[in-house]
């Protein structure tokens, strides 16, 4: 058994399946990269797990109905109207 936990059989199945050719130098080093990625992952085992807050706080403000424009004033300084519409350019 090798003393990575990636061998060049596992590195030679994964460029098959992305359709890449390594010679054997490549697979050497892929395997070895492979292996520091894993202990990477190995070392997120080790980071404590935090309380999350349960509960959900609104920090935005209280909605509130206010009056709005009406039509003719919202349509006031429009280049274009029509029919109680806006009017833009023709898009097509």
């Amino acid at each position: 058994m090798s003393d990575t936990p990636v061998d060049a059989a596992e590195v030679e199945h994964v460029a098959e399946l992305a359709r890449v050719d390594l010679d054997s130098e490549e697979v050497d080093a892929f395997a070895a990269q492979f292996a520091e990625i894993l202990e990477y992952f190995e070392a997120l085992d080790e980071v404590p797990e935090v309380d999350a807050d349960e509960e959900l706080v609104n920090v935005m403000r209280a909605d509130e109905v206010e009056e709005s424009l009406d039509q003719a004033d919202a349509l006031e300084n429009a280049s274009e109207t029509e029919d109680g519409f806006f009017k833009g350019p023709r898009v097509s």
